[in-house]
């Protein structure tokens, strides 16, 4: 049995719900993550815990941090830190939503839900720009070397960290633009998903190169889009061993390394930003004991 969440590797479902919690100050938190673990199991709920909570329950969690703003970027990525994350995977919205209201009522002893985005998978996994998402990505044990920690420790290993961003996208630009010039700014042929030699140095693609760090900057890609009555994009969910990986991208994407911004700003926007440690599980149940949290307490 692994001991990660296994969630975290497995497809994108077809269906998808992301809760971002606050901490409620005058409430009890282990209390509120003991109840927690009745239902989080990694797969159909995948658990994020921000650097606030850590702290305030005096437990550390190496290499655990806040999302980083860069002084030389040449564009604004806001880091907005929420304090807990819930990726909620399914093929039935009404039982995500059910899902919701059973871990908004758990938690209320210590979390106050400040958002709830719908995601849902496109096609074979596209972006909603048509293009595919994560073509880069890791797969079977090279994932789990990405993504999940080992030789860390009880309570550490199995664990992973996650980047999490919603993007909001400006579709009639974007689509409105020649499928060439649509290609350059991804740096990929929509119609093959082939990568372009002659793409410009702006290009997606070739910002974020991920064998083009020292040492290699590679993530296990997750995101999906989402929409509303209003708007819609990407909720970008990137997960490695460290932030290692995501820092360096996003260093490189925003010009602070050369002044030179990721062609995606041209057309959307992120709105959120955060960092959270993802812990690992034990016998189906999360495993909170790097928190001073054990299951045998439920």
């Amino acid at each position: 049995m692994s001991n990660y969440q296994t969630g975290i590797l497995a497809d994108v479902p077809s269906q998808a719900r992301y809760l971002s919690f606050s901490i409620d100050t005058e409430g009890d938190l282990q209390a509120a993550l003991r109840k927690l673990l009745t239902v989080a199991d990694g797969e159909s709920v995948v658990v994020g815990i921000g650097h606030s909570v850590t702290a305030s329950l005096d437990a550390t969690i190496p290499g655990l941090s806040s999302f980083p703003v860069f002084d030389d970027a040449q564009v604004e990525v806001p880091a907005t830190n929420t304090d807990l994350w819930c990726w909620l995977r399914g093929h039935d919205r009404g039982d995500l939503i059910h899902l919701t209201h059973k871990l908004v009522n758990l938690l209320e002893e210590g979390f106050i839900c400040e958002q709830i985005i719908d995601g849902f998978r496109h096609g074979s996994g596209r972006d909603l720009t048509g293009y595919e998402d994560g073509t880069e990505n890791p797969v079977d044990d090279e994932a789990i070397k990405t993504a999940i920690l080992t030789d860390a420790g009880l309570g550490l290993d199995g664990s992973s960290f996650v980047a999490v961003q919603q993007w909001v996208h400006n579709l009639d630009d974007f689509l409105s633009r020649p499928e060439e010039e649509q290609d350059d700014v991804i740096g990929r042929r929509k119609s093959d998903n082939e990568e372009l030699d002659d793409a410009p140095d702006t290009a997606h693609v070739k910002r974020t190169a991920q064998e083009g760090f020292d040492p290699e900057a590679f993530v296990v890609r997750r995101s999906m889009p989402w929409a509303d009555a209003a708007h819609e994009g990407l909720v970008f969910v990137a997960y490695g061993k460290s932030f290692y990986a995501f820092d360096a991208l996003l260093k490189r994407m925003v010009g602070a390394e050369d002044g030179k911004v990721d062609a995606l700003f041209s057309f959307t926007t992120p709105v959120t930003g955060s960092y959270f440690w993802c812990p690992p599980t034990s016998e189906g149940k999360l495993d909170l004991s790097a928190l001073g949290i054990r299951t045998e307490e439920i």
